[in-house]
């Protein structure tokens, strides 16, 4: 059961009740559109539309309900026409309710106004409020709002096998939504995301809400499957898209992430002026390793494997004194550090067939990102640069926003719309959770917004935590997952940490499959690959576009098989991500073309191989595959196993 009220107030009066309803109307639709780039080559969108037309007669203040009915679920917004004695209002709280039959399971993180960068727990719903607490870890920022509030996209489980699934879409000039629950009538609540004021949106109308959505499904691959958030999205907003292309890239980063070298170039500032300081009057620590002679070696790398670019970190002048201190004037987003010869490196880049990714960190000082975007995109075009990941580490400028109201909504997409007239895509970390907006904006070609990788170097992630994340976080969108570290022991990178990966090195392969998305990264350093190269073939192999999506095993929390066909080819993949528990498969290939035989090369795990221990263990054996043949795989523990499929 859903009860859906919009607490607004425009001059102190509410418009939560008392409405009549005027007009109620039905529709169909029924189309099949094409994504710019995606799990498939075409997406079906069919729907039953309820449309109920209101007033409150007392004030002659209208308000309409949208409901949208698809076979996988429901989308419902509210709407406000443009109207005489509505003009502007103020959202004070949304009262949207989600009334739950039981005690479902669920896989939940602590709702947050500032970080989804938390571990996932796996409990029933009256247990939230004992385990909330000890589910919160320590971020740059964080703003918990209560004991039972929990993070959207929020995958149930019913005790009679229903998934549910509860998220939003096309949020847009509106604060994010969270859900805090009622645990004694196991009542959900909708939470928005408040600005410095306290307010939740400020309205002008013609206006409407985000979607509401509601997945219920009878089978965990049709969670998966699922396209009822793109759906809601509008279409593409782009006449010509054809800069915009999926990138599969290596970084100058898990050495940094992983190794603890450094963002910074010298240890001699304590603080830094823009414009002012001079870094060739200073000593360089040595720990920089965004400087042009290891920039080239990364280049090669890529150039010779095949990857179409390189991420650098840490080039720009800014980072002494980046974090910590709500400094305002942070980053220019233009000037290289001295060791770092942009011209240079990418014209390099370019003889190689290889293009520079640009990294724009601003230490969540959006006023100062703002006034800088032009002359950065500028930058960009200047030398060739088509792609971005840009940051918003550590609490938001102006002091009191957070990550996820309608000022910051309308700050992350207002870059990505400004990128799109440089031809830039954006790969966009600690923003907002995605809505689906990719669908009208492809240039927003990935996020974070989650726990990533990075997190493997800081003691590691749960292990079933990538069997959980396509059933959540990438409801709405691809993630940046940065999947591909093949030496797990941390010891080995950074003597100073002690740890292994909670991963087997089959499963980093896995995720390439397993984690769509269009922007792919080898995450781990070059030598790495050398070191595993008969593994590393398999990401060199890997397409980031397809043209089909199976889904062919899944169930959060334990485990997800995946197969894809690779856009505009006969080729396969396969990949298969496991929790705690191994998994056996018996994987029926008939989704390859029947009378055709295909060279199945299998990345598996060895036969003792788990997160726990014996993590590099793997083994890879080739055979020749029809439609008829059924693989037995073993993955272990947090393993997995990959496959791909080709031709023959």
């Amino acid at each position: 059961m859903v009860n859906i009220h919009l607490e607004c107030y425009i001059y102190s009066i509410a418009l939560m009740d008392k409405f009549r309803i005027n007009k109620t109307s039905t529709s169909t639709f029924d189309e099949t559109w094409q994504p710019v780039w995606g799990e498939e080559k075409e997406i079906r969108n069919h729907y039953n539309e309820l449309f109920v037309e209101m007033e409150k007669p007392s004030n002659g203040r209208f308000m309409n309900l949208r409901f949208r009915v698809y076979n996988d679920g429901v989308g419902f917004r509210y709407e406000f026409p443009q109207q005489q004695f509505l003009p502007y209002f103020v959202v004070k709280a949304e009262h949207t309710q989600f009334a739950m039959t039981g005690d479902h399971k669920a896989w939940w993180i602590p709702g947050d106004y500032d970080t989804q960068e938390y571990d996932y727990t796996e409990s029933k719903l009256s247990e939230i409020r004992g385990l909330l607490q000890g589910a919160v870890s320590s971020n740059a920022s964080q703003t918990i709002f209560s004991p039972t509030g929990v993070q959207t996209s929020l995958q149930m489980k019913t005790a009679d096998g229903i998934y549910l699934n509860i998220h939003e879409a096309a949020l847009v000039d509106y604060s994010c939504m969270h859900l805090n629950l009622d645990d004694k009538s196991l009542i959900f609540e909708s939470q928005l995301t408040p600005d410095a004021q306290g307010n939740m949106a400020h309205m002008q109308t013609p206006c409407h809400t985000p979607w509401r959505t509601i997945m219920v499904v009878d089978d965990a691959r049709k969670v998966l499957a699922s396209r009822l958030i793109l759906n809601l999205n509008e279409p593409c907003k782009y006449s010509d898209t054809s800069w915009i292309k999926p990138v599969k890239y290596i970084g100058v980063w898990w050495e940094m992430i992983g190794g603890g070298k450094q963002w910074s170039y010298t240890n001699d500032l304590p603080s830094v002026k823009l414009g002012e300081t001079d870094y060739t009057k200073v000593k360089p620590h040595g720990q920089h390793p965004a400087n042009t002679e290891n920039v080239k070696k990364y280049i090669d790398f890529a150039a010779k494997n095949g990857f179409s670019q390189v991420l650098v970190e840490g080039w720009n002048i800014g980072w002494e004194d980046w974090f910590g201190h709500s400094k305002d004037y942070v980053f220019d987003f233009q000037t290289p550090y001295p060791d770092f010869d942009i011209k240079y490196l990418n014209d390099y880049a370019h003889s190689k067939g290889v293009r520079l990714m640009m990294h724009h960190e601003t230490s969540a000082s959006v006023r100062n990102y703002e006034r800088h975007l032009e002359a950065a995109y500028n930058l960009m075009n200047k030398y060739g640069y088509n792609s971005v990941k840009s940051g918003y580490v550590g609490n938001i400028i102006p002091r009191g926003e957070h990550h996820y109201g309608q000022w910051l909504n309308n700050h992350y997409l207002y870059c990505v719309t400004e990128a799109a007239k440089h031809h830039i895509m954006v790969n966009a970390h600690e923003a907002t959770r995605p809505t689906g907006l990719c669908r009208t904006y492809p240039n927003l070609i990935g996020n974070e917004s989650a726990r990533g990788t990075e997190y493997e170097s800081f003691a590691g992630n749960k292990a079933f935590h990538t069997t959980v994340l396509p059933f959540t976080r990438l409801q709405g969108g691809p993630m940046d997952y940065t999947p591909g570290i093949l030496e797990g022991d941390m010891n080995k990178i950074d003597p100073n940490k002690h740890h292994h990966i909670n991963s087997t090195l089959a499963r980093q392969l896995a995720l390439y499959v397993t984690m769509y998305s269009p922007l792919q990264m080898a995450a781990d350093i070059p030598e790495n690959y050398e070191k595993y190269a008969d593994a590393f073939q398999f990401i060199k192999d890997v397409a980031i576009d397809w043209d089909e999506s199976r889904y062919l095993e899944a169930e959060p929390g334990q485990y997800i098989t995946v197969a894809r066909k690779a856009k505009g080819t006969g080729n396969w993949f396969v990949g298969c991500t496991v929790g705690e528990t191994a998994h056996l498969s018996n994987l029926k290939l008939d989704f390859l073309t029947p009378g055709k035989k295909y060279v199945a090369t299998i990345y598996a795990d060895g036969k003792d191989a788990s997160y726990k221990a014996n993590q590099q263990s793997y083994v890879i054996t080739k055979r020749v595959v029809t439609n008829k043949s059924v693989l037995k795989l073993k993955a272990g523990a947090g393993g997995g196993y990959a496959i791909s499929i080709f031709e023959k």
